[in-house]
């Protein structure tokens, strides 16, 4: 179930994140509500997540990395974003590292 909240947490992240992107500076209205919206619900969840017993380092690893990947790949096929060769290495980079975390952590 921790899990669960988990990819909740990261859904809202990236809603917010990517609304944070399409507020121009919070100027439109209904971006600006999704990004309040998507952070105080993101970290409402990650808190849960917490209280669960998820280790912090385990839980914010995979939440930082899962949105960062996200939102950079969500820029690149929705918002003309570019990622370059080395930039894709650093997203699996990324997520080889919180997956070695992940399984590092004792269960």
């Amino acid at each position: 179930m921790a899990y669960l909240l988990l990819a909740g947490a990261i859904v809202l992240e990236v809603m917010a994140t990517i609304n944070l992107r399409l507020s121009e500076g919070f100027t439109r209205l209904v971006p600006s509500v999704l990004v309040v919206i998507g952070y105080l619900g993101a970290f409402g969840l990650l808190s849960q997540v917490l209280a669960a017993g998820v280790p912090v380092g385990v839980a914010y690893g995979i939440w930082a990395a899962a949105g960062v990947a996200l939102v950079a790949i969500i820029g690149a096929v929705l918002l003309g974003d570019t990622l370059t060769p080395v930039q894709f290495g650093g997203i699996a980079l990324v997520v080889a590292g919180v997956l070695t975390l992940e399984l590092g952590a004792a269960h």
